[in-house]
């Protein structure tokens, strides 16, 4: 299929041009990377509609707020840590909570920064907005996903954080598959362990399911693109079926996807559960590959804490 010979970039840029066709209040507010996420191209289409502030992200951000205070929608560009970490006082303030509608879009995220590095590899990035009331925190997993969800993140009434892996992707949806922001979508069920994941980690998650059936053992794999709202009602009734459960995801354990999960089983259904991500340590320079390896975010890692879960739980 077409979509899914392009890089997830190319799709993003064609969205956000095709609805600024529709609506003439979307605006782009970026900081000197404009050519990583190739919004050079909305610019050239919409030249009064694009502002650069040049390296400075937090001026991004108060330029968006103003923006989006006159009524316009706002779309702010930068990678994950210059979109979290280093404005997390100006989003704190001038648009959570001022709850203004400001869409902000991190690119590649985690490991997938790659060869910029530590400085540049964000693995606290959902942390830190999890923390800030009123954000919604989306990861779409491939384009048939950023595809769908892309209106959806249009029309709510607020600010939501967009984790975007930038280049190639994983194709995991077929062509028309729907999805609601703030649900989660099972892939697949199964009643032995429950694998919830999100980003490039739901491929690793597949590739887990296929391993434990090999030996016998049935996996769920559900995939959580809104990690706030967290969908409590699917992770409950997982919980519920499979009482065992691991998630996968690429970012620190720490006030991530897996203690998201953790607070809602705790408080609601406490079950065996395992976290496989990045076990608190700084990013650092290496290829896909290597870091997801160093990391532990590999299907056997997920494979390995399945069976973990699976020995501990109650027979």
């Amino acid at each position: 299929m077409e979509l899914f010979k392009r890089q997830l970039r190319d799709i993003y840029v064609d969205l956000l041009i095709h609805y600024a066709e529709l609506n003439p209040n979307i605006v782009i507010v970026e900081a000197d990377l404009m050519k990583a996420l190739k919004t050079t191209l909305f610019a050239e289409k919409f030249p009064d509609r694009a502002v650069n502030v040049g390296v400075a992200e937090a001026n991004m951000i108060g330029v968006a707020a103003g923006l989006a205070n006159m009524g316009k929608l706002p779309f702010t560009h930068t990678f994950t840590p210059f979109a979290t970490r280093r404005v997390f006082d100006q989003v704190t303030l001038s648009i959570a909570y001022a709850k203004l509608n400001v869409k902000m879009c991190g690119s590649d995220p985690g490991v997938m920064a790659q060869l910029n590095g530590g400085t540049h590899m964000s693995l606290e990035d959902v942390g830190l907005m999890r923390n800030l009331p009123g954000m919604t925190i989306v990861e779409p997993v491939d384009g048939v996903q950023l595809e769908q969800l892309f209106p959806q993140i249009l029309n709510h009434p607020g600010p939501v954080y967009i984790r975007l892996l930038r280049q190639e992707f994983d194709p995991i949806y077929e062509l028309g598959t729907q999805f609601t922001l703030g649900k989660a979508t099972t892939i697949i069920s199964g009643k032995d362990v429950s694998i919830f994941a999100t980003g490039i980690m739901v491929k690793e998650a597949l590739d887990a399911q296929k391993i434990l059936a090999s030996e016998g053992i049935s996996a769920s794999v559900i995939n959580i693109h809104t990690i706030k709202p967290i969908d409590q009602e699917a992770i409950i009734n997982e919980a519920k079926k499979t009482h065992a459960v691991v998630v996968a995801e690429n970012h620190n354990i720490i006030n991530g996807l897996g203690s998201a999960v953790a607070e809602v089983l705790s408080e609601h259904y406490p079950v065996i559960m395992e976290r496989v991500g990045v076990m608190d340590h700084f990013g650092e320079v290496g290829k896909k590959d290597f870091l997801m390896e160093k990391f532990g975010l590999k299907a056997k890692n997920i494979v390995e804490a399945a069976h973990r879960v699976i020995a501990k739980k109650v027979k």
